[in-house]
C-alpha cells in the first residue's frame, strides 16, 4: 500500500485561494460623530465593546476605545482617534496571513473597498474557520510523523522500541477494527504521543527536523497534542496559555511539517 504525502502547501493553497478573514471578521459597530459622550459609553458597557466606530455621514471615519471615555464629557467625536494604515487589513486577506498580524497587535479594523466596515481580534480565531485551519496543520504534522516512522522503522521494528503498554493499546484498537472488518495495518492504530516517542527516538531525525533536543521535541510535540485535543473537543484554545503562544505555536508546527515534507 502507497502511502501518499499531504503537503502544507496543498493545505495553505486552500486556505489562501478559499477562506480570507471574511469568515472571521465581525462588522464595526458604530455611534454619529455628534453623540453625547455618555450616551455612547453607557451603550458600549452594555453591549461590552471595547472599541466601536465613529460615523460622519455614511462613513465611518475613525474609532473610540472604551477606556478614553470614562469621566469624559463633550461629542463622541472629540475622541476620535484616526485609522493608522497598520491597524488596516483587506476583506480578501487569506486566513493563514493573519495570525502572524495578530500577534503584533490586538484588533484590526476590516477594509472593504476601501471602507472601514469590521473589525477582526485575537478572539475571532476561536471560530470555525480559524479552527479548521488549525486542525488541518496539526492532522498534517501527526500524518508526517507516522510517515517517517514508516520510514525509519521498516519491518515493524518500531515495535522493539515502544513501550509494552502502548504496544498494547495500539494491538487493541487494531483487533477491534479487525472485528468490524476495517483494519488496515498496526502502524495506524498508533497514537499521537507514540509517534512522538519514536521520531524523537532518532538523533538522525532530530538533526533533519531542526529540534533541538529530545527533550525540547517532547515538550513542543506535547503542546501541538494539546492543541489538537482542544481542537477536537471545541475547547477554549488558550486555556492555560495566550494567542501569542498559540499563534507561535502554529507558525512552529507549519516550519516542522515543512521539514517533516523534505525528510525522503
Amino acid at each position: 500500500m502507497k502511502h501518499l504525502k499531504s503537503r502544507s502547501q496543498d493545505l495553505r493553497s486552500l486556505f489562501e485561494n478559499n477562506i480570507t478573514i471574511e469568515y472571521v471578521a465581525e462588522p464595526l459597530k458604530a455611534m454619529p460623530a455628534d453623540a453625547e459622550v455618555t450616551q455612547v459609553l453607557h451603550w458600549m458597557e452594555a453591549q461590552n465593546f471595547d472599541v466601536i466606530g465613529v460615523e460622519t455621514g455614511d462613513t465611518i471615519s475613525g474609532y473610540v476605545e472604551r477606556s478614553s471615555l470614562i469621566e469624559g464629557n463633550g461629542k463622541c467625536s472629540d475622541y476620535q482617534r484616526v485609522f493608522h494604515p497598520k491597524e488596516l487589513i483587506a476583506i480578501s486577506t487569506p486566513l493563514m496571513k493573519l495570525l502572524p498580524i495578530l500577534q503584533q497587535t490586538p484588533r484590526l479594523f476590516v477594509l472593504d473597498c476601501n471602507q472601514v466596515t469590521g473589525i477582526v481580534t485575537c478572539g475571532d480565531l476561536q471560530k470555525a474557520p480559524a479552527r479548521m485551519l488549525l486542525f488541518g496543520l496539526v492532522t498534517l504534522l501527526e500524518m508526517n510523523l507516522l510517515r517517517l516512522v514508516r520510514l525509519y522503522y521498516p519491518q515493524d521494528s518500531w515495535q522493539q522500541i515502544l513501550k509494552k503498554e502502548r504496544l498494547e493499546v495500539a494491538r487493541r484498537l487494531w483487533r477491534e477494527s479487525q472485528e468490524r472488518n476495517e483494519a488496515t495495518d498496526l502502524l495506524d492504530y498508533l497514537q499521537f504521543c507514540d509517534k512522538r516517542e519514536l521520531v524523537l527516538n532518532q538523533p538522525e531525525l532530530l538533526e533533519q527536523l531542526g529540534l533541538k533536543s529530545k527533550r525540547f521535541g517532547e515538550r513542543f510535540l506535547k503542546s501541538a497534542e494539546q492543541l489538537r485535543n482542544r481542537l477536537a473537543h471545541a475547547q477554549n484554545l488558550v486555556t492555560g496559555s495566550s494567542w501569542t503562544e498559540l499563534i507561535s505555536l502554529a507558525e512552529a508546527m507549519e516550519m516542522l511539517l515543512i521539514r517533516c515534507e523534505e525528510v525522503e
